[in-house]
């Protein structure tokens, strides 16, 4: 006997019924904001991530999570390349001064979630990575992830070799990458596979190329069934038009053009674990594509192979608030 395939309608039915699960709501603060100089007092990024901390969004809520562009705290402007690279390394941070100090003591003050952009971070091996931390409520440094794929020839930081997730108790689970990294689906693919609810893409586009990155935004979001966020810095710096994406690949929120402004959303990060669970509109549920019976598939590009046994994403159980 044939099965019948859903109609549209029976699938959004279907998804709807699906969300009256318990939600996991989180307000996340999208800054496009103007990259600041090297040397700024910190109290001009603190002052601003305290404004925002006090706004609203369409729902009523203030953030739970605010987050920056790629390098908000590291520009250069007016700076020939090697005086950019220069200026970067001095002002490299270990993640354990007075930098990273600040910003831990800021999301503890405010009761947030901080990703200040990413930063210059050097290590005693004489790298330099670009790297985003995660900062928890609590001041505690969460995670940090060194981008896999700088933009070469262009940037000469020490390519990252971990792939880096964050738990945000409560909520779900963020997956970290920056810029470039969005660009090579195997990266996106495996932290959707670790577990993560949303995939944060933090950027400093300079090119024309931001409307291919629109597309690839939209296209990892869906072929992984997770939200995905990418936000870039405004003019002069970048040219902005960050936007938000659901696990079906629906642009939630978007700020059209290159000029600074905030985006607050609240979205509920159970979305992606339904839609994983019943398909994309009801229809394709690629994460059970694989059965644990199938033999596995070569996979002669990385002399690896998918193994039906390890196929699903990897969830931890999470309380809902």
């Amino acid at each position: 006997m044939t099965q019948a395939i859903p109609t549209p309608q029976a699938a959004i039915n279907a998804v709807a019924e699906a969300t009256q699960q318990t939600p996991r709501k989180i307000t996340i603060a999208m800054a496009q904001y103007s990259q600041l100089p090297i040397g700024r007092p910190f109290g001009c990024f603190a002052n601003s991530v305290r404004h925002i901390a006090h706004e609203t969004g369409a729902e009523g809520r203030t953030p739970q999570l605010i987050a920056f562009p790629e390098m908000h705290l590291f520009g250069t402007p007016g700076m020939t390349d090697d005086e950019r690279h220069t200026m970067e390394r001095s002002a490299a941070t270990d993640l354990h001064d007075e930098l990273s100090d600040n910003f831990a003591a800021l999301a503890k003050e405010l009761g947030v979630w901080l990703i200040p952009g990413t930063v210059c971070e050097k290590n005693p091996g004489g790298y330099v990575f670009n790297t985003m931390p995660v900062y928890a409520p609590d001041g505690t440094l969460a995670a940090a992830y060194r981008k896999i794929c700088p933009w070469r020839p262009y940037e000469q930081y020490t390519p990252g070799t971990s792939l880096t997730t964050v738990d945000l108790p409560g909520f779900g689970r963020l997956g970290l990458t920056i810029c470039y990294d969005a660009w090579f689906p195997e990266i996106s693919r495996n932290l959707a596979w670790m577990g993560a609810d949303l995939i944060i893409n933090l950027v400093r586009t300079t090119t024309p190329d931001r409307a291919q990155e629109l597309v690839l935004a939209r296209a990892n979001a869906i072929a992984n069934q997770t939200f995905v966020l990418s936000l870039n810095a405004p003019e002069p710096e970048g040219y902005g038009s960050s936007l938000l994406v659901s696990p079906e690949g629906d642009v939630i929120a978007a700020m059209e053009g290159a000029t600074p402004g905030l985006l607050i959303r609240t979205i509920d990060l159970g979305a992606t674990r339904r839609t994983q669970e019943h398909g994309t509109l009801g229809l394709n549920r690629i994460w059970h594509q694989f059965h644990p019976e199938d033999l596995p598939v070569p996979l002669p590009l990385y002399g690896g192979r998918i193994d039906p046994q390890s196929w699903h994403p990897r969830h931890t159980a999470i309380t809902a608030t």
